[in-house]
């Protein structure tokens, strides 16, 4: 199967991580492979956990990383990434990787519904299985879908959107990608469409990260990576947008953070210590590979490492 997909920041999250020839790493979303093969480049006696939920990716990584004897491929959704490891009998690992984005295979192949570029079936499901985006447009009332487009899309015109497409479906099911994002260009304003890109940009986001449950549980599921690192093991993230990447930095700041006392207090009582601290900041595609992918322009790299259990 023909699987595109240009990693982003490829060499900034393998330096993050730092990688031992003779450790055990997971690759929580292994899409077509490229993190996971480079990891595999630098690894003697290691091993690597290559997940991924796209019944699509898991047949090109079989593929593609089937040569690597160390390499265990498997179909799930990273948010099982305790369960993942405790049947194949991992307790902790040296590091983990999750790229939160859209794989350029699910946004170029037109009958994924990813885009809204293509005339295709609204579907934008990445596990392929369950409720599609068509579902949840044609169902949800227009205040529930004001708030999903607002707060994932963070759309200003999610009130307009929405009932533009609440008044649309009473006349036909809306199931394409084209005639939703022709409903959302209508109900802006047009000296907005003029401005900030493609005007159905946002909302397609918010259908997405809605149909995907994206922000479901992320806060626990990091918490569960950053759970199973042995001392001095790296958690690397690569989010594509800033609720996404809020949440994540978040969570980063709260592992670093020690004691909690009150100032006035001249010892320490609580005993906290933190139990990471950041490897940096974050780090962003430099002119070189925005030149070369442009979809990189929006990706944050964040790297926190463990210090005590």
């Amino acid at each position: 199967m023909e699987f595109s997909h240009i990693s982003v920041l490829l060499e900034e999250t393998i330096e993050s991580l730092e990688i031992k020839p003779d450790g055990i790493y997971v690759d929580c979303t292994a899409g077509g492979g490229g993190h996971s093969g480079e990891i595999a480049k630098r690894l003697t006696s290691g091993r690597l956990i290559s997940i991924d939920r796209d019944p699509d990716a898991i047949e090109v990584l079989n593929e593609r990383l089937g040569k690597f004897e160390n390499i265990t491929v498997v179909h799930s959704n990273y948010s099982n990434l305790k369960e993942i490891l405790e049947s194949l009998g991992i307790e902790k690992v040296d590091g983990v990787l999750a790229d939160l984005g859209v794989s350029s295979h699910q946004l170029d192949k037109g009958e994924r519904g990813f885009s809204f570029h293509t005339d295709a079936p609204l579907d934008m499901r990445m596990s392929q299985e369950g409720m599609t985006a068509a579902d949840y447009v044609n169902t949800l009332d227009e205040r529930a879908l004001s708030k999903v487009i607002f707060e994932y899309g963070e759309e200003k015109f999610a009130r307009n959107i929405a009932r533009a497409i609440v008044r649309e479906r009473e006349i036909s099911p809306i199931e394409t990608t084209v005639r939703l994002a022709e409903i959302i260009k209508n109900a802006i304003p047009a000296a907005t469409r003029r401005t900030g890109g493609h005007p159905a940009r946002k909302t397609f986001q918010s259908l997405r990260i809605l149909t995907n449950q994206e922000l479901t549980g992320l806060s626990e599921t990091l918490d569960d990576m950053f759970e199973c690192l042995k001392v001095g093991g790296r958690l690397s993230i690569i989010t594509f947008h800033s609720l996404e990447d809020r949440m994540v930095k978040q969570r980063f700041n709260s592992f670093c953070e020690g004691c909690v006392c009150p100032p006035e207090f001249p010892v320490c009582v609580c005993g906290r210590k933190p139990k990471g601290k950041l490897v940096f900041k974050f780090k962003r595609a430099g002119e070189k590979e925005l030149a070369e992918n442009p979809r990189s322009r929006s990706a944050t790299l964040r790297c926190i490492e463990r210090l005590e259990d």
